[in-house]
C-alpha cells in the first residue's frame, strides 16, 4: 500500500509515521489490488484528527476520527473503521456475485415436476 501522510499543526514524527505504516498494511492484506492512501494527522486545540482517503480499484473509503490529546488512539480507531468497512464492502459484493442460488434451484426443479406431472 502506498501511504502519503500529512502532517498539519504538528511535528512530524517517526513513531507516528511507523505506527501509521504498521496499522494500514495490514488492512492492504484485505484489498487484492493494490492501494493508495492519504492520511493527515492535524491538531487543533485540544483536538487529534486523523482523515484517511484509501483508493483502491472500485473502491473508495473516507474516514475521519477526532480524539483528545491522542494521536495513536485515533489512528487505531481510523484502522479499525476502514477494515469494517472495506469487510463490508467484500461482502456486498460476495453477496452480489453469488445471487440467489438457492431459488433458482428450487425452481428448476418445481418446473420440471410440474411438467412430469402435466406430461
Amino acid at each position: 500500500m502506498q501511504i502519503s501522510i500529512t502532517f498539519k499543526n504538528i511535528d512530524s514524527s517517526d513513531a507516528l509515521k511507523s505506527h501509521i505504516h504498521e496499522k494500514f498494511n495490514r488492512l492492504d492484506k484485505m484489498l487484492d489490488n493494490p492501494a493508495s492512501a492519504n492520511v493527515v494527522l492535524a491538531v487543533e486545540k485540544l483536538r487529534s484528527i486523523v482523515d484517511i482517503n484509501l483508493h483502491c480499484d472500485k473502491i473508495q473509503i473516507y474516514a475521519k476520527e477526532e480524539t483528545e490529546n491522542n494521536m495513536y488512539a485515533a489512528i487505531d480507531t481510523l484502522s479499525d473503521n476502514v477494515k469494517l468497512q472495506i469487510r463490508k464492502y467484500k461482502d456486498k459484493q460476495r453477496h452480489h456475485l453469488a445471487g440467489n442460488k438457492e431459488s433458482i434451484k428450487s425452481n428448476v426443479v418445481e418446473s420440471q415436476a410440474s411438467d412430469i406431472l402435466d406430461g
